[in-house]
């Protein structure tokens, strides 16, 4: 198993509605002063940037050691990739060949993905006292996901222009539904979550 980081500019990622702030308030890090410019000649930015993008590299190095251990005590074989980007850490777990095992960590609907993805997240809080935001994919699953996920949101926005009514979709983690908030907002409807936990779900309306 091997893991390569990849670092790349740590850009603004603002989200296409205010409500998709509320969806990840529970997420988002406090980057505090750190962060802000302290003079006028951008210096204090550059600085925020380059300390933000050493920490994302800090956790996403974390991660891959416990994501490393994690596959061994498994006996499940898995190259780990790590890439920073868009002020968040994606850790990538892909296999060269079929049949290795690593669908069992992915689970049925992403259920067992996303509870790891959680224990990845503690692991790192553990260790560099820094809540993270970091994105887990296993073999490709996420990808695949999100091409759902957009086709989910073309066909509740169908349904609106056929009916006028608002439709409400299934409930989704909060990683699934900024998608369709995005896939929404892009095709010039609303979006909204409704709900409380695991029942949280998107309803798409015309306005």
């Amino acid at each position: 198993m091997s893991a390569e980081s990849t670092e790349n500019a740590i850009s603004a990622d603002a989200p296409a509605q205010d409500e998709v702030q509320d969806e990840l308030q529970n997420e988002v890090l406090d980057d505090g002063a750190a962060d802000a410019p302290n003079d006028s000649d951008g210096a204090g930015l550059a600085a925020g940037k380059g300390s933000s993008t050493s920490r994302l590299e800090e956790e996403g190095d974390v991660a891959a050691d416990y994501l490393e251990e994690l596959l061994d005590i498994a006996d499940i074989d898995g190259d780990i990739d790590i890439e920073v980007r868009n002020g968040r850490t994606y850790i990538s777990i892909v296999a060269e060949e079929e049949g290795t095992g690593l669908e069992n960590l992915v689970g049925r609907d992403g259920e067992v993905l996303e509870a790891l993805q959680e224990l990845t997240r503690l692991a790192v809080l553990s260790a560099t006292e820094n809540r993270s935001r970091l994105v887990l994919d296993i073999n490709g699953y996420r990808a695949d996901r999100a091409g759902d996920l957009q086709q989910i949101a073309e066909d509740a926005i169908a349904s609106v222009k056929a009916s006028g009514e608002p439709v409400a979709l299934a409930p989704m983690s909060a990683y699934e539904r900024k998608i369709v908030h995005d896939t929404v907002a892009d095709l010039g409807f609303v979006s909204e979550s409704e709900g409380e936990g695991a029942d949280r779900h998107i309803v798409v309306s015309a306005d």
